[in-house]
């Protein structure tokens, strides 16, 4: 079986619109004849493409696979469009990286920043979701590495290789609307304080709950979050108090307009870069290593 890319446009078109009337008026065909070709396709793949929800369609997991090579493609297409145009024009070098849900977007974003800053011109693909999730794409060379608060667990049966980038302490932080309830200091001030938990597939959560027990604080839990950046957001309006890495604290501060209460220095939250080579070679990665090895922590123990 050959790929039909006049198939996969036109799949392409509809996912995007999220309907066949919009794609049409965007191709400048009849929604018949696209939704014939979408038909075609589905059975030249053997899969089921889209599910109809109210008066829109909705992809099936296997569209939402197949759109993303397709939305690369394309991609690729009007690159070449670009380069052709303009001989002066630089290649840009693809990087795709998934970020896991419980790693700090701060911190994230200041690992993958300097990427951007390279001589040669890097297009930034990131991805964001489950770890589990993002080694099997990992694994299917879908993407160039992975950043998690931990190293890729032994149980997957996927070939790659954790390399730690650093670590860093946990800060205490909380919204000036929420610190003139607790007139205490720190750490008993969480005693009682409503406190928003990392979800269960942080790597922090259960030395957390374990470095409390033992100081016998026992917060209000008033909610737990896979999403570092959602827990940030309840955080600064003042849902409760909330842990967030030393290394971006004065980040935290200024952009959430919250106060640092106290040092958690008995935990600490690494990050590591799940790979597929045993060596950096992207120039991407050996960027973001440097920056998490000279500027963002102190230089890892491996």
């Amino acid at each position: 079986m050959q790929l039909n890319y006049k198939h996969l446009r036109y799949f392409w078109a509809v996912a995007k619109s999220g309907a066949i009337v919009r794609a049409s008026e965007q191709l400048n065909l009849t929604p018949q004849a696209i939704s014939g070709q979408l038909s075609e396709f589905e059975q030249s793949l053997g899969v089921a493409l889209f599910r109809h929800v109210g008066r829109g369609l909705e992809l099936t997991e296997a569209g939402k696979r197949i759109f993303l090579y397709a939305d690369d493609i394309f991609a690729l297409g009007d690159e070449l469009l670009d380069v052709a145009r303009d001989h002066s024009a630089r290649k840009t070098i693809p990087f795709r990286v998934g970020i896991a849900d419980s790693v700090a977007k701060t911190l994230a974003y200041r690992l993958v920043e300097p990427a951007l800053r390279l001589d040669e011109p890097v297009r930034l693909i990131c991805r964001e979701g489950r770890l589990n999730s993002l080694l099997g794409e990992l694994a299917v060379h879908r993407l160039d590495m992975v950043i998690a608060d931990r190293p890729m667990p032994v149980n997957l049966n996927v070939r790659g290789f954790s390399h730690l980038l650093g670590e860093s302490s946990l800060t205490v932080f909380g919204a000036p609307s929420l610190l003139a309830s607790l007139p205490v200091e720190f750490p008993a001030l969480m005693d009682g304080a409503p406190f928003l938990m990392p979800g269960e597939d942080a790597a922090i959560t259960p030395r957390l709950e374990r470095w409390l027990e033992t100081r016998r604080l026992r917060p209000r839990i008033v909610g737990e979050f896979d999403d570092s950046a959602l827990l940030n957001a309840f955080g600064r309006a003042g849902a409760g108090l909330f842990v967030a890495p030393t290394a971006t604290a004065e980040y935290v501060c200024q952009q959430h307009g919250v106060h640092a209460l106290g040092l958690i220095d008995a935990i600490s939250e690494q990050l590591f870069a799940i790979t597929t080579e045993r060596q950096h070679t992207h120039p991407a990665i050996v960027a973001i290593s440097r920056v998490a090895r000279d500027e963002l922590f102190e230089s890892p123990q491996r």
